[in-house]
């Protein structure tokens, strides 16, 4: 069994900065690449950023140069480190992760995390 939890959402202001985490438990085997989704009321799940295990990073347009992803592998954990937060950054945030478990005889299999509600308003 394994689960993607997040935490670090909340109400901000325009201009303000929030951090996001995502802890991956349970049988992990390997984790491959991980990611940060989001998905505002009417739309779509859009991708945010996304990270391999080697470190090399990708981003939405709207989001490069204030957001910035990065994951620790020692503790399975993928962050998200929001800068310059607009109203339409307001959405609610998923966590995503490739992950072979039980063991690496097994297939990666895409996990999400429950979301996470970031608000941007004054």
């Amino acid at each position: 069994q394994v689960q993607l939890v997040e935490s670090g959402g909340g109400l901000v202001q325009p201009g303000g900065s929030l951090r996001l985490s995502c802890a991956a438990s349970g049988s992990i085997a390997s984790i491959d690449d991980m990611g940060w989704y989001r998905q505002a009321p009417g739309e779509q799940r859009d991708l945010v950023a996304t990270i391999t295990s080697g470190g090399s990073t990708n981003y939405a347009d709207s989001v490069k140069g204030r957001f910035t992803i990065s994951r620790d592998n020692a503790k399975n954990t993928v962050y998200l480190e929001m800068n310059s937060l607009k109203p339409e950054d307001t959405a609610v945030y998923y966590c995503n992760a490739e992950i072979r478990s039980p063991s690496t005889y097994y297939p990666l299999r895409d996990y999400w995390g429950q979301g996470t509600q970031v608000t941007v308003s004054s």
